[in-house]
Formats: structure tokens, C-alpha cells, sequence
């Protein structure tokens, strides 16, 4: 995949170093009205607020993490971070897409935010660990992204490749299109309305969805030259292998079509080509057709 050729976004913000709810040091979590209490009474104390922190880390010296992209050595060059150069530059892929296609409609594609972290994040749909992989969260219009998940998905679900990764990030962004075109907020209306089942159906067809609207980016990224042999056949494993049939059948040893949230291999494989093959939004309705 050609995607150093691709635009860098200016949405993508780096949280990797941050530990949400608090400052860590050492054993001890301090939140913000913690440190400025530390602060006072050291002041008061004559102390220097440094020494008092550093105590509390019990290591007898504050450290500070270099940030994200850098050596840490003063002087020294950054170091190039090709993971996050990466997610940029798809990203600012996928706005060059939506921006046209949202013109076409006689609309204005409005950019989310990605947000890159480690362990855990607050977002505006709370607090979320690694372990639930990339998520979008509508309140915020804001796609969360742990790049440890890009290891997984290769080492665990056997989906290697840029391209993969590509896809990864497409299909998040496309529930931000969802979300603007005021799809995202009739699901949630129906969903209040429904049984369990029939909201784990209603699910699979917002997430199928999205596949074919991460679809639709990978044809106009072939269109533009970006794609290289392979790369299709890397999508499309990597759709397959996160199907609610494949990944209960691992963890389980059994399938469960009842409890899908995303839809099976097969349906996911599809919806992806299907978007890819058209470059057309209208060919992603989920929601009419008899069967998604």
C-alpha cells in the first residue's frame, strides 16, 4: 500500500502517554485538585513542590516520560514514529474521500478526531480499555485507537498487511459518517424500541454497514494509485477474520448467530467488496435490504 502518498491528517491527537483520571506516580494517584493541594502545602512548608512529589513517587527523584516521537535526550533529533505517521496519513486519506463524496451530496463532510492511546481512555461514552478494540464514540465524534490492536490483529486473527490496518481504521470512520448523516441517531431510537435479539440484528446491520463505507474509501484509494497487489486480499482477510461466526468459534467453540453484534465472515466479506467494488454510498443500504 502506497500510503506515505497520502495527505497527513491534522485530526489524529497523541494520548499515549497519558494515564487517565489522575497523575501516576509511583504507587500513588494524584487527580488535579490532589496536585494543587501538594502544591499549597509545600509552598506553605517552604518546601520545593518537586521534592514533596517526589517523595510520594517513593523513588526519590520525579521523572517525566519523553513524549511520543522524540529521543527523551536533550538536543537529540526526533525519532520518527512510522506507526503514527501512518494512522495520519490514512486518516487524511478517508477526509479527502468523505470530504468529496459529502460535496457530491450537496453536504460538508465535518472531520472527526482520532485519538491515539494506550490501556485505557475517557471519552464522552466513558471510560474504555484496550480490550475493546477500536471503538467510535458519537457524543464526541471522536474514533479511539490503541495500535497494539494492529499486532493483535495480525499475531491473533491472522490479518497481516497495511491494507488491514487500512480497513481497521476506515470502518471506524465510517460510523462517523453514520453519524452525520443522521443514521447512527435512528438506530439508537429504534434500538430503545427493541428486544435483545432484535437489537444484536439492528447492530449487525450499522456494522455492516460501515464495512461498505470502508469499502467505498479503499475504491477511491485504488482509484488514486494507493493500492498494490495484495492489498484487496488483505482487507478482505481482515474482515473475515473478525466475523462474530470465526471469533465465537475460537473463543467458544461454538456460534451463537443470535448474539452477533457485527455479522458473520461471510457477510462482512461482502459488504466490504461491495463498497469497494462501487465507490457508492447508496450501494451500502443495510437497513432495507431483506437481508444484509
Amino acid at each position: 500500500m502506497r500510503w506515505r502518498n497520502m495527505r497527513e491528517s491534522d485530526n489524529v491527537e497523541d494520548r499515549q502517554g497519558q494515564s487517565p483520571g489522575g497523575f501516576g506516580l509511583g504507587g500513588v494517584k494524584i487527580g488535579g485538585l490532589g496536585l494543587v493541594a501538594v502544591v499549597v502545602v509545600s509552598l506553605l512548608l517552604g518546601q520545593n513542590p518537586l521534592e514533596i512529589l517526589s517523595m510520594l513517587a517513593g523513588d526519590g527523584a520525579v521523572t517525566t516520560a519523553p513524549a511520543p516521537g522524540t529521543s527523551g535526550a536533550p538536543g537529540s533529533p526526533a525519532v520518527r514514529d512510522e506507526g503514527k505517521e501512518f494512522v495520519k496519513r490514512i486518516v487524511g486519506d478517508t477526509e479527502d474521500t468523505w470530504g468529496r463524496i459529502f460535496q457530491q451530496m450537496g453536504r460538508r463532510y465535518e472531520a472527526p478526531r482520532l485519538v491515539l492511546f494506550r490501556g485505557r481512555v475517557e471519552s464522552a461514552c466513558g471510560l474504555a480499555s484496550s480490550a475493546v478494540g477500536p471503538f467510535y464514540c458519537p457524543g464526541d465524534s471522536q474514533v479511539y485507537l490503541d495500535q497494539s490492536f494492529f499486532q493483535e490483529l495480525k499475531s491473533r486473527f491472522g490479518a497481516p498487511g497495511e491494507f488491514a490496518r487500512g480497513y481497521v481504521i476506515a470502518h471506524e470512520i465510517g460510523h462517523h459518517v453514520q453519524n452525520l448523516l443522521g443514521i447512527a441517531q435512528k438506530v439508537e431510537q429504534q434500538r430503545a424500541r427493541l428486544g435483545p435479539t432484535s437489537r444484536n440484528a439492528l447492530s449487525v446491520r450499522q456494522e455492516l454497514q460501515a464495512d461498505c463505507f470502508a469499502g467505498v474509501w479503499g475504491y477511491y484509494a485504488r482509484q488514486r494509485g494507493l493500492l498494490e497487489p495484495g492489498d484487496l486480499e488483505s482487507g478482505l482477510n481482515a474482515a473475515a477474520s473478525i466475523g462474530d461466526d470465526r471469533l465465537q468459534q475460537q473463543s467458544l467453540g461454538t456460534v451463537r448467530p443470535e448474539s452477533f453484534t457485527h455479522g458473520s465472515s461471510a457477510q462482512r466479506v461482502r459488504l466490504f467488496r461491495a463498497g469497494f467494488e462501487s465507490g457508492d454510498p447508496g450501494q451500502c443500504d443495510t437497513f432495507t435490504a431483506r437481508e444484509p
